[in-house]
């Protein structure tokens, strides 16, 4: 098994005792934080707002969190090539409740991952790959990468990294 990469992810939290307009400050969290101990899925995807991001690969795997839960997985993360403020207001417009979107603004993580594509025909610049894994303690266990993998693919496949191919392979 490998390990996944070793970075530290820029995120905002609430802190409720911060005076003024703004209760949000940044926090570095570790993947250490966020796997050490832990069964966790990670889908990523090529950006917030997107069609096929937003009507498809978030909501169902918000919908299946509790079956998700019941197989022992202690927590979802979806991460994506966007910054803190973008990945913040697209789990507002999502009603995200229960994955947590984690923002790769530098595509570090992606990056090592051996994830970041280039989607410059589409605009977007370096993004990250469609994919989902199983990660249990750090130790990468499953992935789900979409086929295609490539610089300016012309196209966004999602047939392996939904919630449902993730569910079915956590079940059996």
């Amino acid at each position: 098994m490998t390990h996944v990469p070793e970075v530290n992810f820029m995120t905002r939290v609430r802190n409720d005792a911060l005076e003024g307009s703004n209760p949000f400050e940044w926090k570095s969290l570790s993947t250490d934080e966020i796997f050490k101990d832990k069964k966790v899925i990670v889908f990523s995807l090529p950006g917030a707002f997107t069609p096929t991001c937003s009507t498809s690969h978030l909501p169902r795997y918000e919908e299946l969190y509790e079956k998700f839960k019941s197989k022992g997985i202690d927590a979802i993360v979806c991460i994506s090539v966007n910054d803190a403020f973008v990945m913040y207001q697209w789990g507002l417009s999502q009603k995200a409740e229960n994955v947590f979107l984690l923002p790769d603004g530098n595509g570090e993580f992606t990056r090592k991952m051996g994830m970041l594509v280039n989607k410059e025909n589409v605009g977007f610049g370096m993004r990250s790959w469609r994919y989902s894994m199983l990660v249990d303690n750090g130790e990468i266990v499953k992935v789900f990468s979409e086929d295609g993998f490539g610089d300016n693919c012309p196209t966004d496949p999602f047939e392996v990294s939904d919630a449902d191919t993730m569910f079915e392979y956590v079940n059996s």
